[in-house]
């Protein structure tokens, strides 16, 4: 009866992890989405602590649950308290972290499996397919979790972009090595395998370590999402080894939609993902690179007057969100601007880029934060397909993401990549604190060009003052 009882939490908590996932796919649905895949995986907690029984032919339960409870309450303090406090331009980093964390659980499972097998204890089955689960869930876990702490240090400043000497033989290097190692242990080629073991283990941290150290600039979302597909992979080989459907499941879920993701990145940033796997990807040569030692001109500035009577007069506005719109936290008076533009007949969307902001979806969950229609976010060919018939684009914080290098300067590191085409509109307006580059690291040839003006300032006081002169316009 027990068991039946613990199978059917695993089918409720792998059902709720399917419908979770599919919910997640629209803003409106995801925060219930979350919560329905919450559900779920709490049912199939709390039905293996009260219901699992050991395979040895003891049938025993868990014990030490003072222990597994103490955990699970802090656990949910710390988990909490972070959630609440963290700031929309920290969530980038604290995704990292949290998805670091899962990449270093699916290697601690690992590594206690191997050590209850080194010591022979009773009941444990050792196979060479068995080994072969523990040592691959315990690699990518560890990639997973050394690129993550190493990818929260990138975003939250306390690591610099740093281009490793001869960086790609050495994870080319690296990643040879591994196959080497876990041939051997998997092939029974040595009789005491806990120096390779643990040999796979340091390779697997330095490879992380080394695979994400040189990127920088506006490739990070790539990367967040390729260590989120890498989390995932490695907790469902711990599925496998526990034969347990939730952990399955779930890791599946979260591998192969971590995995599509990290293409669909890789295409809107015309990317190869190899690159991303040997750590060519991105790095320092979007400082030192091209795209910013050209002879550009003059910006010109334009006036919070002005800038109210264009859009108030115009027919067609579409407001491109970056990164610089979650520093400010002007979300939601950015959805003001666009309340007050709508009462006077313009017609406003927004043009989103899909590796906008630190993370994939940094501005769709910025805007949903501040209730925006999601009819009213555009992608990226749609928001070009519009771009001609819109009379001013007000750009408020993007860099990176419309800078007319990416197609006409085959120098600029970002060459290739998919951008925002603004200069289609009639007018576009700049918001930005200084004339500074963006994420990447070179200059904005739009900041010069004929169509383009300059609206310095923090762009929440920027949209406030901006909403005042509106209303009297």
């Amino acid at each position: 009866m027990e068991n039946a009882l613990l199978q059917l939490s695993y089918l409720i908590g792998s059902i709720t992890f399917i419908i979770g996932l599919k919910m997640l796919s629209h803003p409106e649905s995801a925060r219930k989405g979350n919560m329905v895949a919450a559900v779920g995986m709490t049912i199939a907690i709390f039905g293996t602590i009260f219901l699992y029984t050991s395979t040895d032919g003891e049938g025993a339960h868990l014990h030490n649950l003072p222990w597994i409870f103490a955990a699970l309450a802090i656990g949910t303090v710390l988990g909490t308290v972070a959630s609440k406090r963290v700031q929309m331009t920290a969530m980038p980093e604290m995704v990292s972290l949290f998805n670091g964390m899962g990449g270093a659980c699916a290697m601690l499972i690992s590594i206690m499996e191997f050590r209850r097998i080194s010591l022979g204890m009773a009941g444990v089955e050792t196979t060479a397919g068995k080994m072969f689960v523990i040592i691959l869930g315990m690699m990518i876990g560890t990639v997973s979790f050394a690129g993550s702490i190493i990818a929260w240090g990138k975003l939250n400043g306390r690591i610099k972009d740093r281009a490793i000497p001869g960086g790609q033989l050495i994870n080319f290097i690296l990643l040879g090595g591994l196959v080497v190692l876990i041939t051997m242990i998997v092939g029974g080629f040595m009789p005491d395998n806990t120096m390779l073991f643990y040999g796979i283990l340091a390779l697997a941290a330095l490879y992380g370590i080394l695979f994400v150290m040189p990127i920088g600039g506006a490739d990070m979302p790539v990367v967040i999402s390729l260590l989120n597909s890498f989390t995932g992979v490695a907790a469902a080989f711990g599925g496998f080894l526990y034969n347990n459907p939730v952990m399955l499941t779930g890791g599946i879920l979260v591998g192969s939609a971590g995995t599509i993701l990290t293409i669909l990145m890789c295409k809107a940033m015309n990317r190869s993902l190899m690159n991303v796997l040997i750590g060519s990807f991105g790095g320092a040569k979007a400082v030192a690179g091209g795209g910013g030692n050209k002879e550009q001109g003059t910006a010109k500035e334009i006036s919070l007057n002005d800038t109210a009577v264009l859009m108030a007069y115009a027919q067609k506005v579409m407001i491109i969100p970056g990164y610089g719109l979650a520093v400010a936290q002007a979300q939601h008076i950015c959805h003001e601007l666009e309340k007050v533009l709508n009462e006077k007949g313009v017609e406003v969307n927004y043009g989103i880029h899909p590796v906008a902001g630190r993370m994939p979806g940094h501005m769709n969950v910025l805007l949903a934060e501040a209730d925006v229609p999601y009819e009213k976010l555009l992608e990226m060919e749609d928001a070009n397909d519009q771009m001609g018939s819109t009379n001013v684009v007000l750009i408020l914080g993007a860099n990176d993401v419309v800078n007319p290098a990416a197609k006409d300067d085959p120098s600029s590191p970002i060459y290739g990549m998919p951008i925002l085409e603004v200069e289609k509109a009639d007018h576009v307006i700049v918001n930005k604190r200084s004339m500074k580059p963006g994420y990447a690291g070179i200059e904005n040839e739009l900041f010069f060009r004929p169509k383009t003006s300059m609206l310095f300032g923090d762009a929440k006081k920027v949209l406030q003052d901006l909403v005042a002169e509106l209303k009297n316009v």
